[in-house]
């Protein structure tokens, strides 16, 4: 095993919030949001409430646009003069260039190795997670995106959407299906395929949210063997919902299994802006 030392990125859209990002010591390098023309740093300088008020108001939903080489060439470069490998984990490459910005960056400098996470918000953030336990252990850059790329099939997100009509108007599905599924009060649960980070529609529950949401839950923690679930941390990632949901959904996940640790984190604009308010996902490891 190296000593090396080891700087870890990661994109903003693993959603880790400011006390975990701390806490593991994540340089977070963001996407960009843009709204009629300006470009704004994803939950740097726009929030995910200011996308959903400027939709509402004006019916504007933002395009999101990956981080290029040059800004992952800039944050890099303070990190790699001073001796350090550099590990930073993107968003799952069949949703964002961002990776591919990081393997162009990484050509042409020393000792940068990205990781495809192959899954999206704290999907993501499961395995940024991972890399800093593995910097703590003393393993170099290069070992540890060979360990992290070994563990993309193992984290598992998935989401329930309150509403389509984000998806419908970034023509994500169609209006129809939109509409239709307001009029049958469904929501759909959204999965992530954990190769590529390709999202597809699961589960379609029926119902007030909270049901649905208690309900959800324990599809999800039962779609595996109990001793397979790594139960040292699950995340509750929403997009912006009232904390009863948070606490209920808490509550269930404990009634169930005893995870060492519950996060709950607030998704990135990138997220939000396809999602919308009151999404909710529950997002793990199996071992």
């Amino acid at each position: 095993m190296n000593n090396n030392k080891v700087a870890l990125f990661a994109d903003s859209t693993c959603d880790l919030g400011n006390d975990l990002k701390d806490r593991y010591h994540v340089n977070y390098v963001p996407l960009h949001i843009i709204i009629d023309g300006k470009d704004y740093l994803d939950n740097v300088t726009i929030s995910a409430d200011k996308v959903y008020e400027v939709y509402y108001s004006q019916k504007i939903l933002p395009k999101t646009a990956a981080v290029n080489v040059i800004e992952y060439t800039d944050a890099f470069m303070p990190w790699i003069s001073q001796g350090y490998d550099i590990v930073v984990v993107n968003i799952g490459s069949a949703l964002s260039s961002s990776h591919q910005n990081a393997r162009l960056a990484a050509a042409e400098l020393p000792n940068v190795y990205p990781v495809d996470s192959c899954n999206l918000s704290t999907g993501s953030g499961l395995l940024v997670i991972r890399a800093a336990e593995l910097i703590e252990e003393g393993y170099s850059g290069a070992q540890i995106q060979e360990k992290l790329q070994e563990m993309t099939g193992k984290s598992h997100a998935s989401f329930i959407l309150d509403t389509l009509a984000f998806l419908s108007a970034g023509g994500r599905c169609s209006a129809i299906t939109a509409f239709a599924a307001n009029l049958l009060n469904l929501k759909p649960c959204i999965r992530v395929d954990n190769t590529c980070g390709a999202m597809s529609v699961g589960k379609k529950y029926r119902g007030k949210l909270d049901s649905v949401l208690q309900k959800y839950v324990e599809d999800e923690l039962s779609s595996y063997p109990s001793d397979s679930i790594d139960k040292s941390r699950i995340f509750i990632t929403h997009g912006g919902i009232d904390s009863y949901y948070i606490d209920l959904v808490r509550e269930k996940i404990k009634s169930i299994l005893p995870f060492h640790e519950i996060f709950d984190t607030r998704a990135s604009c990138t997220i939000s802006s396809h999602c919308g308010p009151n999404t909710l996902g529950i997002l793990f490891m199996t071992k």
